[in-house]
């Protein structure tokens, strides 16, 4: 046991030549053991070479596991499912910030509390203006997320304990108003405000869609859906917005900065916009007789058709989120009396062939979160620019937990990844005249 990090210690060899250097072997509770390299380049001078770090961990967590080849994920070791099945997102803020589940009383503080700071300054109000009517809602909330830390001083120390936990519950509440508002300014609506006597995502809902002339009521079933698809979305370990708030939160920068740069690396359509562009393509299908013909076209390697919404960079069987996301879509669309939506028939079509295709088993392309959760936000009445910001919202709470984790990690340094230098080697300075 080494007595500074508290893990079993093995060792293993690195052999380069006629040279061998000893490094340590980390067991985390569950996972695959990892090396400690750290000490690598001042014993060897060499780097390791890590593209995408898909075999590198950048850090020690206790917050969220994946096995990618199980389809499991689990939040400070509770079963995402269960969660999804009996839980709500506040309950699921309060474990993934805190390690715990909340009691009764807990609970009860922590959803008051988060309740209390939905509202943002009257100043944000004014901020909106200066954005183009046209302009995309990822846009408005990375430059208003950044923004919070010009109206909210009295949270941005990170060496002050209060303040962070100000800063995160601040977070929480305030980003499903900034998103409402990014909505509304965007459609050409009044903002609304929130209302403290409703839920998190009735709330959110509300600001949503509701209009000063008329009472607005959400729907328990679309308000329910919207609590689950927050927490399918609430924290997947290392990612690259995570990592990018980590990396950011490295530099010493206050969690709004840091998180508006969490919020920059989500709107990439590598990762935040792939519900997006499952959606797009479902409806480039059409029709499930067309099946068949995309399915060959994502066989031909010349052909640049892609189906979106199947594989995953992690998991390499079934999203375990997907089978939560099938079954709040069809409730959904049975609500709303969509259940012959084209779309669904096409997507449960692609789905069976898919499931029993052998060049798909072969691959591992399984249905993603993203295949189901395009259509049910579609049939909600959310536009596709808004399904980012909806992610980004979910994400938030683990994004804290994140740079919480962090920063209280004694073992935590600035990040500054090395690199393959293949440039040109020194060469002297060439006066303009002498160029050719």
């Amino acid at each position: 046991m080494d007595a500074k990090t508290g893990h079993n210690v093995k060792s293993g060899k690195l052999v380069v030549g006629d040279k061998n250097w000893s490094f340590p072997i980390y067991e985390g509770t569950i996972g695959p053991d990892v090396i400690d390299i750290s000490k690598l380049y001042a014993e060897s001078g060499m780097f390791t070479y890590d593209p995408g770090f898909t075999s590198t961990g950048s850090c020690e967590s206790k917050i969220t596991y994946i096995d990618g080849d199980k389809g499991i994920l689990l939040y400070r070791g509770v079963p995402i499912e269960q969660l999804a099945e009996h839980g709500d997102f506040l309950e699921t803020c309060y474990l993934l910030l805190y390690g715990e589940l909340p009691t009764s009383t807990q609970k009860s503080d922590f959803d008051y509390r988060v309740t209390r700071h939905t509202m943002v300054h009257e100043q944000m109000s004014r901020f909106f203006q200066g954005f183009r009517r046209d302009a995309h809602p990822m846009a408005v909330m990375t430059g208003c997320v950044g923004a919070l830390s010009a109206f909210y001083h009295d949270s941005t120390d990170i060496s002050d304990p209060h303040q962070r936990m100000v800063a995160s519950i601040r977070m929480i509440a305030k980003m499903p108003t900034l998103a409402a508002m990014a909505y509304k300014y965007n459609i050409g609506q009044p903002f609304v405000y929130p209302k403290n006597e409703l839920d998190y995502s009735t709330n959110f809902l509300r600001m949503c869609f509701a209009v000063p002339c008329e009472e607005f009521k959400a729907n328990p079933v679309l308000a329910r859906a919207m609590d689950r698809i927050f927490i399918l979305h609430a924290d997947h370990e290392q990612n690259a917005s995570t990592s990018t708030v980590r990396l950011a939160g490295s530099t010493g920068a206050n969690p709004f900065a840091c998180i508006a740069a969490g919020i920059a690396a989500l709107w990439g359509p590598a990762h935040g916009g792939a519900n997006e562009a499952a959606l797009k393509m479902l409806g480039e299908i059409g029709k499930p007789e067309r099946i068949p013909e995309f399915i060959k076209r994502a066989k031909d390697k010349n052909d640049s058709f892609r189906l979106m919404g199947f594989g995953h960079r992690v998991y390499k069987n079934y999203d375990p989120r997907a089978k939560i996301m099938q079954k709040t879509c069809h409730e959904v669309l049975s609500e709303l009396g969509h259940r012959d939506d084209p779309l669904l028939q096409v997507a449960l079509e692609l789905e069976r062939v898919a499931l029993h295709d052998e060049y798909f088993l072969e691959k591992k392309l399984y249905p993603n979160i993203d295949f189901y959760s395009g259509i049910t936000l579609k049939a909600m009445g959310v536009p596709t620019n808004m399904f980012t910001v909806l992610f980004t919202l979910a994400r938030t709470v683990g994004w804290i937990a994140q740079w919480k984790e962090m920063i209280e990690d004694p073992n935590q340094k600035i990040g500054r990844p090395r690199q393959l230098y293949t440039g040109e080697v020194r060469r002297d300075y060439i006066p303009i005249s002498r160029r050719k």
